[in-house]
């Protein structure tokens, strides 16, 4: 690439103008069609005035191998880059040692209990205790149909808008902070334990908090 007088420019001048200022979210989710629909709509939901301030950068990867995925996105921009993982409890065997693996390496977590449905919940203003994905999946089908006036398809590719549109997402991060937040106060800390509850009202609610200020 070269400048106006036609001299090449360095790659530290190129990578000082590409820098997102408001941040740039690396998120690895495993191979869920939900989740990563979810994530690309989030991403997709970004103002045209804010593209290339505020980035965000979905891949899909096996659920143990998210933590190191992640960490090789983030080192790509490590001054800037938020690394996350998005995941569900749902039979992963060894969910809370994921988490604590990416609190170790300062990765973040967006995880669901027992599913990324329950999140979904909370959309709608409340977020049952469900102990399996099968019957939150049934609940929160139950609840969407009657909210949308069509059937909820884990492969919808609009899901997150689908979301906006007939639910309420400032009220779901309310629900889902005060969800954590009883866990919590009851002495639950373990999130294998924490049925019904999820944390990515945590990424959410940051995405939109930089969205609407724009800063």
């Amino acid at each position: 690439m070269t400048d106006r007088t036609g001299k090449r420019k360095s790659r530290m001048e190129i990578s000082r103008r590409r820098v997102p200022k408001l941040g740039c979210y690396f998120i690895a989710t495993d191979t869920k069609e939900t989740e990563y629909n979810y994530l690309v709509g989030l991403r997709d939901s970004i103002p045209d005035e804010l593209q290339g301030r505020l980035v965000i950068k979905v891949i899909k990867t096996r659920t143990a191998g998210l933590v190191e995925k992640v960490l090789e996105m983030a080192s790509m921009q490590p001054q800037y880059g938020e690394p996350w993982i998005v995941f569900d409890k749902d039979l992963v065997a060894d969910f809370d040692s994921i988490i604590g693996s990416a609190e170790e390496h300062g990765v973040y977590a967006g995880w669901s209990n027992p599913c990324i449905e329950i999140w979904f919940h909370a959309y709608f203003g409340k977020m049952p205790h469900c102990i399996d994905s099968t019957t939150c999946c049934k609940r929160f089908s139950e609840t969407y149909r009657r909210a949308a006036a069509r059937e909820y398809k884990k492969s919808d590719a609009a899901i997150y808008s689908a979301l906006r549109h007939f639910g309420n997402e400032e009220k779901a991060i309310s629900v889902a902070a005060q969800r954590m937040k009883t866990m919590k106060e009851n002495g639950v800390n373990l999130p294998s334990k924490m049925e019904g509850a999820s944390t990515l009202y945590l990424l959410v609610d940051e995405i939109r908090g930089k969205t609407e200020r724009g800063t």
